[in-house]
């Protein structure tokens, strides 16, 4: 005996099977709905609105907040754009500056420019992590 396909048996996609999806969407979405307005969830910590508002930047940026801090006014193009960009560009040097061919391969200048840029980003950014 063979099988019918739907289209054989008449039912077509508009408007059979079309109602038949809104139903499921509605149905589902519904279902959504009641479930998130009789399971709210936990908000975290109350806010004290009356508190003064001291915003942070998250934990990756805060080297470059703690540099601004140190360069306050019109020197904040030094602590926004120039030290930024100078520990960059001391990065960037970095392959560039022990050239010389040795056997044991000690790049002592290398290892000591990255060490310091690494050191001094460490240092920022928990100096700006523990202030208040």
């Amino acid at each position: 005996m063979e099988k019918m396909s739907a289209y054989d048996r008449g039912k077509e996609f508009y408007p059979d099977y079309l109602i038949e999806i809104l139903a499921v969407v509605f149905l589902t979405l519904g279902a959504v709905i009641i479930l998130a307005l009789l399971t709210p969830i936990d908000t975290g910590r109350e806010i004290n609105f009356s508190a003064a508002y001291q915003p942070k930047p998250e934990w990756y940026f805060l080297w470059s907040y703690q540099v601004v801090r140190y360069f306050p006014g019109r020197w904040m193009f030094v602590g926004t754009a120039l030290a930024p960009l100078l520990a960059l560009a001391l990065l960037v040097s970095i392959p560039f500056t022990d050239r010389g061919v040795s056997e044991n391969r000690n790049r002592r200048v290398a290892i000591a420019c990255f060490i310091f840029v690494l050191g001094g980003f460490l240092a920022l950014t928990m100096i700006a992590a523990l202030s208040q």
